[in-house]
């Protein structure tokens, strides 16, 4: 390993700004990759897919690459390409290079880890332009306890002269089967830790990782959790000090379209493309892991990161689901020697665009999965009433409008078992939510720059070829009366407030001065180093939010233990109306296993003027989330319980069995009663 690490730090000489995520490619974005993919799919249209169907194997052919997979569990073993014999870990087991997986349990039962791996193997279509081949296991009651009740069929797709593969799945429950709850499934990729080095998910998040053996005993000191590791004998010893935690390369569905690996030698990119959203969980801000340290990739469809387990679905005894995970790709490209390698990621992104505007797909067999034509649009323009900002209406820019199952206001945020379409709103607050599968939704929207959020409850019944016309929506954010002070901005996310520089020995130098620097490691410690004693006081009209509010509102270490902390919000007040209600609103951008106790004027008070009891499970402030699930919050105030002049509420947090306990404020809202 060490003679291996010496040999890639010569071969990346050239690249030394690979460690940090600002590398721009200098040539055009398509130069070495679409000549040579040209080459490829000039010679591949003159012999077709093919498909070699042997005893333990099955293998898809188009002279671009070829895939192997188990038969009949569906394992991919293999992916040969430009040279390389397999692209997977070779020294890993053949179950454990490219799998579907799930977590799961019987209700009240223990979590079940299960490498879904089919009973029997089926080819559903097979022309020298396309092999769609099915790998399926069905359940039935002799089974139960040992696998999860659900018929699932694991399908594969490769197309002439496309440098990839295509892979869904179609998970059944029949009624009379018994209930259980799902927590996660996805699909994983086990790369060559000799070959892939350099992982990218972003343009501004993309680096040089540690090998795997860095993670082993010996070479990293274990922090305060599990996945994460401060690097002290990295093979390479550029990473020498840095922290690697694969929750700081997570992302939000919306932005959540490629991401992948480069190999420099030979120059070989490898990359997962989620074309649609429309079948992942808990909607577009939901966050899901990436790529990490392995070198895996993953394509994750459901799981409780950043959600907790309110985002674990539960099927009950007679009750019937079905539902399609997927088309994603997996795609391969390559580039000449000389050229450089970077540029495979921005070749995979123009791919991704590609696959996105081919979506749905005309090529996938199965009946479960609605071609173009058999789905719907619904389009129409939001317009928010706010009569404290405007006595017009005003448009929703930038909205997101979305179509999900029925449910309550915000219920997208934790759905699980169906379908979930979104767009976003133009400057006139127009929007069209397109390919929408035929079903009966409700419309839901949030508007970056107001509280709350929209929800009709009326059901949105979409058909084959439909087009809703819905007209004006008019939304009407939470408000009683006029602002008196705020604090943030109400976008869901914790992100304008103060970010601490992290700890100089635990620095991911990939995050250094980077958007997202709330992704560094350890941030939460932070808040006991700038308030070792007392905690944070903000006046309102001297303070800055985005200086003087930490974005976390965290317990203090003292010794070896926790202490709750109370945060001050310091306000005059001009005038004040005894008699009068007034409102304090708050929107939280997460919480875990945390308390908001609120008081007023009496920090002593034996009982809050308001609590929320134990909320929340995101974890998103030790995964480096900036937000979770979104809540709100309205408290009312009265009157006497303020005076003209110097007032003071009291944010409490007493939970404090360990340092992720907390809350992260979206928006705080101070309304004077209403006229």
């Amino acid at each position: 390993m060490k003679k291996l690490a010496d040999r890639l730090l010569h071969r990346f000489t050239n690249h030394e700004t690979a460690l940090h995520a600002g590398h721009h490619c200098s040539q055009g974005t398509d130069q070495g990759t679409s000549g040579l993919s040209h080459r490829k799919n000039h010679r591949m249209h003159s012999q077709g897919v093919h498909l070699h169907i042997h005893d333990r194997y099955v293998v898809m052919d188009n002279g671009i690459l070829q895939v192997t997979l188990s038969n009949p569990g569906g394992i991919i073993t293999g992916i040969k390409y430009n040279g390389i014999d397999n692209v997977l870990e070779v020294r890993n087991k053949e179950t454990n290079r490219g799998y579907w997986d799930l977590h799961w349990n019987e209700p009240g039962g223990k979590g079940i880890f299960d490498v879904i791996s089919g009973v029997t193997f089926r080819v559903i279509v097979e022309t020298e332009e396309q092999v769609e081949i099915s790998f399926l296991r069905t359940w039935d009651p002799s089974l139960e306890g040992k696998y999860i009740p659900l018929n699932i069929d694991k399908r594969f797709i490769m197309l002439c002269g496309s440098s990839g593969v295509y892979s869904y799945g179609i998970y059944e429950h029949l009624k009379e089967w018994p209930g259980f709850e799902l927590g996660e499934t996805r699909i994983a990729f086990k790369l060559r830790k000799d070959k892939f080095h350099y992982m990218a998910m972003a343009d501004d998040r993309k680096r040089i990782m540690p090998f795997p053996d860095d993670l082993c005993k010996g070479r990293c000191q274990t922090l305060d959790y599990q996945e994460a590791s401060l690097l002290t004998a990295p093979c390479d010893p550029r990473l020498q000090g840095e922290v690697d935690d694969k929750y700081q390369y997570s992302c939000e569905n919306k932005d959540l379209r490629v991401h992948g690996w480069i190999s420099f030698d030979p120059p070989v990119g490898f990359w997962q493309i989620t074309p649609s959203n429309e079948f992942r969980s808990g909607g577009p801000l939901k966050q899901n892991l990436t790529s990490h340290v392995g070198p895996t990739t993953l394509a994750v469809f459901h799981s409780t990161h950043y959600a907790g387990k309110t985002m674990i679905p539960r099927f009950e005894h007679g009750e019937p689901w079905k539902k399609v995970y997927g088309p994603v790709f997996i795609y391969l490209n390559s580039t000449a020697n000389g050229d450089d390698p970077l540029c495979l990621w921005d070749d995979a992104k123009i791919k991704m665009m590609a696959e996105v505007e081919s979506w749905p797909y005309s090529f996938v067999a199965s009946e479960e999965y609605p071609k173009s034509e058999e789905r719907g649009t619904a389009c129409g323009r939001l317009l928010i009433r706010d009569r404290f900002i405007s006595n017009d209406l005003i448009s929703a820019v930038g909205a997101y409008v979305g179509l999900a199952p029925p449910g309550d206001s915000g219920s997208w945020q934790i759905e699980c078992k169906g379908y979930q379409f979104w767009a976003i709103a133009d400057e006139a607050g127009y929007f069209s939510i397109g390919n929408v599968r035929p079903g009966e939704y409700n419309l839901y929207a949030w508007v970056p720059g107001f509280i709350g959020d929209y929800h009709s409850g009326t059901i949105v019944s979409v058909t084959s070829g439909c087009k809703i016309e819905m007209g004006d929506i008019v939304y009407e954010p939470p408000r009683d009366g006029p602002t008196l002070w705020e604090i943030g901005i109400p976008d869901r996310k914790a992100s304008e407030f103060f970010i601490p520089d992290p700890d100089p020995t635990l620095v991911n130098r990939a995050l250094v001065h980077h958007q997202d620097r709330f992704r560094q490691y350890g941030l939460w410690k932070r808040y006991t180093d700038l308030y070792p004693n007392d905690d944070l006081v903000y006046t309102v009209g001297v303070s800055d939010y985005r200086r003087d509010w930490f974005f976390a509102h965290v317990p203090r270490k003292k010794g070896d233990v926790h202490e709750g902390t109370t945060w001050q919000i310091r306000f005059k007040l001009e005038k004040n109306d005894q008699k009068a209600t007034y409102k304090l609103r708050i929107a939280i951008a997460s919480a875990t296993l945390a308390e908001l106790q609120i008081r007023v004027n009496d920090a002593e008070a034996i009982h809050p003027l308001f609590t929320t009891g134990l909320i929340g499970r995101d974890n998103s402030i030790a995964r480096h989330g900036i937000h979770g699930v979104y809540m709100l919050y309205a408290v009312n105030i009265p009157g006497n319980r303020l005076v003209q002049g110097d007032n003071t509420i009291f944010l409490k947090q007493p939970r404090c069995n360990g340092p992720f306990q907390g809350i992260m404020y979206d928006y705080i809202r101070l309304e004077d009663p209403p006229c």
